[in-house]
Order: structure tokens, then C-alpha cells, then sequence
């Protein structure tokens, strides 16, 4: 059974780049019981080790901590909060969204991305989207030094406000930051489910940080423990949605192996596994081509090079304030993830090297 208390936990906790403390630390509560040893870079990213053979490979399963966000980098001497985005966004899903600033004291303050009504607006602009440099975050305040005496200051985390909601007819969840908690939830579902399983290898099962900004704490990750197989859990963005022309993944539909990315190309050896296992244990997949990149781009190239896979699910509306994920995919790339990780003994990795 799925724990979907823990992804409501680790979605609503605030973890924009480079501040993912919290969810590290929730992270860190459902390891302790299924770890052997927790061990962390000095970047942030935290695994739970699980050793099943000490003469098979080492098997690194890792979501990331961090989700798309924002940081505070001016305040006006009217109170309005200037802010840069930390990760992608399309300014056009910005505009009157509530947020959350936390600072230094932990302390977190309510704001809205200020918007102009129609009456405001002369035709031209109306017509014409808004560049995030020209957008503002209202907290209420009456001046600068309010703000400041609110303990706001420049540098601090901005988090989309997204509460976790479960959809009419039970099937699919709403909240913010399913990209990548899911993969977060999914690394602490496999230690679960392995906590009474024989596994072939060596396990380190987590989190890294920093993915949104440039896939940056998988390098860090990757030098600590050196793997000889990776799989990056993540979600993709769901191309089942009016509008989207040739789109690939659609919610309820599996797990997603990912084929190519502008980060990687899928090991032909690797494809070859997943496909093996994905229909030998009967669990629905299908194929994504993507335009991103994820962990595996940035770990596959460390070392002598490690073989590396990106599965997962698809989400829609992803990198916004709120995405939809679909519970029996949610439970058919935990079932993949451990099948993966009972399946790799030395010799399948061999083979799989080999192709």
C-alpha cells in the first residue's frame, strides 16, 4: 500500500533550491527505520544504504528534493517584493497566485503575485504577456522597512502555495511540488518495500537537491557514492491535454521510460531491462522523448560513466503552482522501482553492460 500521507508531507514542505532542509528532514524520519546507514553530501542530498549483497553492484535510486520556486532579490520602498524564478517557468501561470516567503527566523509570510485588472489594461497589453521581471509579489506590507521588520530580506525562498487535494472519484492528486517529490516518496516506498525482500546489491535509496537549476547536486551524489546503476525518478509533463500536439506520456497510463532527453540517451543495454522487466511483471509503461533533462543526464557522465535510466510518471500542468498526478501510476513505478532492484544481481548487470 502506498503511504499517501508521506507525499502529502513531502509535496506541502517548502524546498525551493538550495533550501531543502525540510523535506530532508522528513526524509530522514522515513529512512531511519528501513537504513543500514544514512549518509549525505556535503550539498545536501540524503540516502538511506541498504546492503542485500555485498558482491553486487551498487544500485542508486534517487527523486529530488528541490521544486520549481522563486527568491527574493528587491523590496520597493512601497513594499512590493521583486523576485527572480529558481527553475523553469512560463510567466503566463504566475499572474495572481498566492505564494509563501520563508526567512531566516523559519517564519513563513503569505503574498500574492500582484496582477491589473482589465479596466487597467489598454488594448496592447491586454494582448501581451507579462515578463516576470516586471512582476511583484504584494504581502500587505505599507513600506520597505515593514517588510524588513517582517524579517523579510533578499536571498530569501519563495514557495508556490499548492494544498495537497485528492480529486473527485478518488483516482488523482492535486498539489504543488509533485515534481519531484513523488520521486522523493518513491525512493522511501522502495526501502519499504525491500525492508523484508532480498535484493542482489547495494542499495542507496533518496534524494538529491538542486536538479531545477542545472542537475547540480546529482554531481555531488554521484562523486560520494559512485554508482554503477542510477535511476532518476521523476515526472514528466503530461502531453494528454487539449492544445498539446504530439505529445508524450498521458496520466493513467504507467510508468514513463524515458528514451532520450537533451541531458541523455537511454543505454540500448538499459532500455532493453526495462522493457524486460516493465512486461514481465505485467506493469503498464510507456515511452517519453523529452525536451528537459534530469538527474540521470548529469550522473550517467560521472566516472567511467554509469548506466542510467529516468522512469517515473507523467504530470500535468507541472512547474506551476498546482500538477495532477494518478494514483495507479503513483503504484505501478513503486512496483517497477523494486522489481528493478530485485532483478540487479551481477551477472544482469553485466549483460546489461554489454550491449
Amino acid at each position: 500500500m502506498i503511504n499517501w500521507l508521506m507525499f502529502e508531507q513531502l509535496t506541502q514542505a517548502p524546498g525551493a533550491p538550495g533550501f531543502e532542509g525540510e523535506v530532508r528532514r522528513i526524509m530522514h524520519t522515513y529512512m531511519k527505520p528501513h537504513a543500514e546507514e544514512i549518509i549525505q553530501d556535503r550539498l545536501g542530498g540524503i540516502f538511506a544504504k541498504k546492503v542485500g549483497n555485498v558482491e553486487g553492484p551498487k544500485v542508486l535510486v534517487a527523486g529530488h528534493m528541490d521544486e520549481v520556486a522563486f527568491m527574493v532579490t528587491n523590496i520597493t520602498e512601497q513594499g512590493f517584493i521583486k523576485f527572480q524564478p529558481l527553475g523553469g517557468w512560463w510567466s503566463q501561470v504566475l499572474l495572481s497566485q498566492r505564494v509563501d516567503i520563508y526567512t531566516d527566523e523559519g517564519k513563513s509570510i503569505t503574498g500574492m503575485i500582484g496582477s491589473l485588472p482589465p479596466h487597467l489594461l489598454n488594448p496592447e497589453k491586454r494582448n501581451k504577456p507579462v515578463k516576470i521581471t516586471e512582476m511583484f509579489i504584494d504581502i500587505g506590507a505599507e513600506s520597505k522597512e515593514q517588510v524588513e521588520a517582517w524579517g523579510v530580506q533578499l536571498g530569501d525562498p519563495i514557495i508556490p502555495y499548492g494544498p495537497f487535494t485528492e480529486m473527485e472519484g478518488g483516482k488523482r492528486l492535486m498539489s504543488k511540488a509533485w515534481d519531484n517529490r513523488l520521486g522523493c516518496g518513491l525512493a522511501l516506498e522502495a526501502l519499504n518495500g525491500l525492508q523484508d525482500e532480498y535484493h542482489p546489491n547495494i542499495l542507496y535509496a533518496g534524494a538529491t537537491v538542486q536538479e531545477e537549476v542545472g542537475l547540480r547536486g546529482a554531481a555531488a551524489t554521484a562523486n560520494l557514492i559512485q554508482p554503477d546503476i542510477f535511476f532518476g525518478i521523476d515526472v514528466g509533463p503530461a502531453g494528454d491535454t487539449p492544445g498539446v500536439r504530439d505529445g508524450f506520456g498521458k496520466i493513467g497510463k504507467g510508468v514513463l521510460i524515458r528514451l532520450v532527453d537533451r541531458s541523455m540517451i537511454t543505454h540500448p543495454g538499459m532500455r532493453e531491462f526495462l522493457i524486460e522487466t516493465a512486461e514481465s511483471e505485467n506493469i503498464p509503461y510507456q515511452f517519453f522523448v523529452s525536451q528537459g533533462g534530469t538527474d540521470a543526464g548529469r550522473v550517467h557522465q560521472s566516472g567511467d560513466g554509469v548506466l542510467s535510466a529516468a522512469i517515473g510518471v507523467c504530470g500535468r500542468y507541472i512547474h506551476s503552482h498546482l500538477s495532477i498526478v494518478d494514483k495507479e501510476d503513483v503504484e505501478a513505478a513503486k512496483a517497477f522501482t523494486i522489481a528493478l532492484i530485485k532483478r540487479l544481481d551481477q551477472s544482469t548487470y553485466q549483460k546489461i553492460l554489454g550491449k
